[in-house]
């Protein structure tokens, strides 16, 4: 389990963001409910934001800008989101359900 919970902070865009991971591990950040809640957090809470910040080595740019181009994040795509948090849940609930039915390691 811990191997997992490794796995999925490091491809979660907390220390890579998705831009800068390899394509062929990019499946890897889709497939980790810990990047879609980053992703809904940060897109929900200053994804629509047009503040500008300063940026060393590159300039001014717009906070949504910033997002986009350096973190991969789209206000627009927050509905996706979303579903996908209500997916991960029923899969977790589901896997949950049939642990508890079906694998009882108890022994009488």
């Amino acid at each position: 389990m811990s191997f997992f919970v490794v796995l999925w902070n490091l491809f979660s865009g907390f220390l890579i963001p998705r831009p800068q991971i390899p394509i062929w591990w990019r499946w890897y950040y889709w497939a980790t409910p810990v990047a879609w809640t980053l992703y809904g957090i940060i897109t929900s809470q200053v994804g629509d934001k047009d503040s500008i910040v300063q940026i060393t080595g590159v300039g001014d740019m717009s906070l949504k800008t910033l997002l986009k181009n350096g973190f991969g994040f789209e206000h627009d795509f927050l509905p996706v989101v979303a579903a996908v948090h209500i997916a991960w849940i029923l899969l977790f609930a589901f896997v949950f359900a049939y642990g508890i039915k079906f694998l009882n390691f108890q022994r009488r």
